[in-house]
């Protein structure tokens, strides 16, 4: 079963697999799942430069945990409008006729999208990819098709990395799919609406925030900002609040542990000088050996027949440069080069953070990459992993040190301009915003106005919740441990929970006149 000549390795092997097989919590799918991770990652990994592997091993630098064969790519966003509008020759499928032939088509073909999650992160721009099959059904008739599209998509593709996107036109399908997400409060799939200031209603702008009062969802996302990466209707927003091309996707998403580069460094020069621009070279390094194996090993794109008709491009593609920890980067260089101040805090330390993300862009940009859309990466602020420890996720301010939620935007919205992939931070609200969502709007068009690319919250007192950007139902973590549960999100926010502070998050009150002032 393994190759090693360690024999130590097979007995470790084989208990970890043993513990999976008699879980009492896991469903029979989720210990399927965990077992080909585990014979995944008893293959070699691959080949990478000693620094790299140093790195690596070291913990300066994750893989995700993407498994040491990537034999597909992280995320994939098929062309769904393709799909429908062809068929399939693959899946003997005709071209859709009606309605309820394309919620059909879409059915089966979502088992048949490949990620890191073994379920698609992407499902589309639902209302425009559906309404040109809407035809003679009345308001009534859609809204009972699409509340069982809905709970057919949470009862069997139970992962809250699973993402629509919405927007920005005003349709009736966008409506319902609203109304149905805040009826449901089901954790899967998660959800974007895409704003464009030029075709968006303020009507709809405001039921997407009432929605996010009921349910913490959707993410609002600042479309004109992705057009201006990506072109209009070329993009979309997948698992938690990843920005990746149509037609292709991620290939892969490494990060960089940004706290551990600053506890290598001697002070803030040596940061920017040495140390940052060492590890990114070996970010770097470990992307090309991960997309090497994906291109040129694993015949996925070769093989896979949504390349066959079509539906994804393997040059549409892109790896993802993730980054996390940079308020503890922040808070370590500030002290090492004697100056007070923290993260959030001080408008110092601040810049210093700014200067960070700037940095990083621009190393991104200028360096070429083996497997990549227009040959570059994509910088991403990585919202954090259940086991993380010590550490805040991207470019976020740490939980419980949140100021109000107009100076918490304001702080941290000069960073996204940079991270073209996704960043996302999220205010956690005092659940009096539910009789004020007029409040909840003009934080977001406040935020988007100060060149925010997203805006997402959290509402205290909601069952559902968003973690680090995907959703979790605080009933089933409190149930978990005796339970398990059907969703293979449940355990991620359970171990979230226990590790990174998350329930530490400070809900805030946020004023009519106070919003009012910020949305100007």
């Amino acid at each position: 079963m393994t190759n090693s000549t360690d024999t130590s390795v097979l007995p470790a092997f084989l208990q970890r697999c043993q513990q999976i097989a008699t879980s009492e919590t896991l469903t029979p799918e989720q210990k399927r799942h965990f077992l080909a991770l585990e014979a995944e990652n008893a293959l070699p990994y691959p080949n990478l430069p000693p620094e790299a592997r140093q790195a690596l091993d070291e913990n300066v630098i994750c893989d995700m945990f993407e498994g040491h064969a990537p034999y597909k790519p992280r995320y994939v966003l098929p062309d769904y409008v393709k799909f429908l509008s062809q068929g399939s020759e693959y899946l003997e499928l005709e071209p859709a006729q009606d309605f309820d032939d394309a919620l059909n088509m879409l059915c089966i073909l979502y088992h048949h999208v490949p990620s890191v999650t073994s379920m698609p992160v992407f499902l589309g721009h639902l209302d425009s990819l559906l309404l040109p099959y809407v035809g003679i059904l009345t308001e009534n008739e859609l809204y009972i098709r699409i509340k069982r599209f809905w709970r057919y998509l949470d009862r069997t593709l139970p992962d809250a990395f699973m993402h629509a996107n919405i927007g920005p036109n005003d349709n009736l399908l966008t409506r319902l799919i609203l109304r149905v997400d805040a009826e449901l409060k089901q954790v899967a799939p998660n959800l974007t609406f895409i704003y464009d200031p030029q075709i968006t209603p303020e009507s709809l702008l405001l039921q997407a925030a009432k929605n996010i009062c009921e349910c913490s969802k959707p993410h609002i996302a600042n479309g004109p900002v992705h057009d201006n990466i990506f072109t209009k209707s070329s993009y979309g927003i997948v698992s938690c609040y990843n920005s990746l091309p149509l037609a292709g996707g991620g290939n892969t998403l490494v990060r960089i542990n940004l706290k551990q580069v600053a506890l290598r460094s001697e002070s803030s020069q040596d940061f920017f000088t040495r140390q940052l621009p060492y590890y990114c070279r070996q970010q770097i390094n470990i992307i090309d050996a991960r997309t090497d194996f994906l291109y040129n090993q694993s015949h996925f794109f070769e093989q896979s027949f949504l390349v066959k008709e079509g539906l994804i491009d393997p040059q549409r593609f892109v790896p993802m440069f993730g980054i996390y920890a940079l308020a503890e980067a922040v808070n370590i260089l500030q002290e090492k080069d004697g100056l007070p101040g923290v993260y959030g805090e001080s408008e110092q330390a601040n810049q210093l953070g700014y200067r960070i993300s700037e940095q990083l862009a621009e190393f991104v940009a200028q360096t070429p990459v083996k497997h990549g859309w227009k040959q570059r990466a994509m910088l991403h602020a990585q919202s954090g992993i259940s086991s993380d420890i010590g550490t805040t996720p991207g470019a976020r301010i740490p939980y419980g040190t949140e100021p109000d939620p107009v100076t918490h935007l304001m702080t941290v919205a000069p960073h996204h301009a940079h991270y073209t992939s996704g960043i996302s931070d999220i205010l956690t609200l005092e659940e009096t915003i539910k009789r004020n969502p007029e409040a909840m709007m003009q934080l977001c068009l406040g935020g988007f106005a100060a060149g925010m690319r997203e805006f997402s919250a959290n509402v205290c007192g909601n069952d559902l919740v968003r973690i680090t950007g995907y959703m979790v139902r605080l009933s089933d973590i409190e149930k978990f441990n005796a339970e398990g549960s059907r969703l293979n999100t449940t355990w991620l926010g359970e171990e979230a929970a226990k590790n990174t502070g998350i329930m530490q998050r400070q809900p805030r009150v946020i004023s009519h006149e106070q919003s009012m002032r910020f949305g100007k």
